[in-house]
């Protein structure tokens, strides 16, 4: 009897029980390999995420440039369309995977006017025209998310803007860009080159033919710009942030940084200051030095990491997938659910948060360490020299190393000393202080050290 009774419970309900939900017209803009991955997963997926999300969501047209053009069977030909105006405008959600500014910005717009909800991994157009864009949803009554614009399948939007609201946030440190952090770890793990590891990035497609956006930090700074904003309620765009890449890295660089005990990454930094030297907040894109024992060091390949400090959480990690299409698609498709609940439920995103207005401090104010490389005089009294200049810039030393796997002459020691934090306007004087010091011969390096 028992068993009958279960093999009656598990059979499905009739279809007149099955609940009557909604349907909502999805237009997706772009079919590259995240929006390929999107609209695959929506068709497979449909019933799960009717269940997600309280309506039934249909596809209604998928714009691209050319209908024509060969691409993944995952996109139905029938749904294409190169107008892309009419998917903007004729939808309840919009999800663009387009890139760039235009015609991104100008959809977008239109798409809000419309009174659609807009989902997209734009990170650049968030980066030059967030506050645009949000006055723009806010007008229309309607949703804005970005999940996917930071760091692929890493949920660090959702923790910034939501889970964060309660408490205060005093700094974000992170690795955002995988291509970066692959060509870094080739270096690291294989001794390559740069132009080595470059082309290895490009060859497996974590770099494009044109890596400029990559290598010299400008995808990382955007992203920079929009953690920024959510951590400290504060605007902030592209311009504010200071920007370096990983060009002009070498095996020498590299070398010097295992010597020190550490790994080279590219990080995106934004650290809230509050002291006697400066108030406000600092964005910054660089390589940087990190200790091999420090979380971030560990980060291998095309993975990205986040730490968050918070005065009362204190030090949250997100870690996993920063691009890809599969799992960027996954922080797609969960800003849909969301703005598909919300058009069922009720409710509505996060609106922007600018209430804080905290100045944005220039480069010199941000705080930091120098790792600094110096061939110097190998005589009684060079270090108390190189000390002295230190002192005069008020600039206190953390560690003294003398390399013994450079071989620089009977009369030059290469010397490396790594400062406790101070300014950069400070570190940099007595950068040039050391280059007019008589006993240095050359000062050969200077780089950053985060995670001390």
């Amino acid at each position: 009897m028992k068993q009958q009774a279960a093999q009656e419970t598990a059979q499905p309900a009739p279809a007149a029980a099955r609940p009557q939900r909604p349907t909502l017209r999805v237009g997706v803009l772009g079919s590259g390999t995240v929006g390929t991955q999107v609209i695959r997963l929506l068709l497979e997926q449909a019933d799960d995420f009717a269940a997600r999300s309280g309506a039934r969501l249909e596809i209604t047209g998928v714009a691209v440039r050319d209908v024509d053009a060969p691409r993944d069977d995952a996109v139905p030909r029938e749904l294409l369309t190169d107008d892309a105006q009419t998917v903007a405008t004729s939808n309840d959600i919009v999800v663009e995977l387009i890139g760039g500014i235009e015609p991104a910005r100008s959809l977008i717009l239109a798409a809000f006017a419309s009174g659609a909800s807009v989902i997209t991994g734009n990170k650049a157009l968030i980066a030059a025209h967030g506050p645009e864009l949000y006055a723009a949803a806010a007008e229309a009554n309607t949703d804005f998310y970005y999940e996917a614009a930071v760091a692929g399948a890493i949920p660090v939007v959702y923790a910034l803007r939501e889970s964060m609201a309660g408490d205060r946030v005093t700094s974000v440190l992170g690795i955002v860009n995988g291509t970066t952090n692959y060509i870094l770890d080739e270096m690291s793990t294989k001794g390559l080159s740069f132009d080595t590891a470059l082309a290895a990035a490009q060859e497996l497609g974590y770099a494009e033919a044109d890596p400029t956006a990559d290598v010299d930090g400008l995808d990382a700074a955007a992203k920079a710009a929009i953690i920024a904003s959510l951590a400290f309620h504060t605007r902030v765009g592209l311009d504010d942030v200071e920007v370096e890449g990983i060009r002009s890295i070498t095996s020498d660089d590299i070398r010097e940084a295992h010597a020190s005990g550490c790994e080279l990454k590219l990080l995106a930094i934004a650290q809230r200051c509050e002291d006697e030297q400066a108030n406000g907040i600092s964005v910054r894109v660089h390589p940087a030095l990190v200790p091999a024992d420090h979380p971030l060091a560990s980060v291998r390949g095309g993975f990205n990491a986040v730490l968050v400090d918070a005065e009362a959480a204190g030090r949250l990690m997100f870690y996993g997938q920063g691009a890809g299409g599969t799992p960027t698609a996954s922080a797609v498709l969960s800003d849909v659910v969301a703005a598909a609940a919300h058009r069922v439920n009720g409710g509505q995103a996060p609106r922007e948060s600018s209430y804080a207005e905290l100045p944005i401090l220039p480069p010199e104010q941000a705080l930091t360490r120098y790792q600094i490389q110096l061939r110097v005089a190998d005589a009684p009294g060079s270090l108390a020299a190189v000390a002295q200049v230190f002192g005069d810039y008020d600039v206190s030393i953390n560690s003294v190393r003398q390399a013994s796997y450079v071989d620089v002459g009977d009369e030059l020691a290469l010397v490396t000393i790594v400062t406790h934090a101070a300014p950069v306007g400070r570190l940099e004087a007595a950068v040039d202080g050391l280059r007019a010091q008589e006993r240095v011969a050359e000062v050969v390096s200077t780089r950053r050290v985060e995670g001390l």
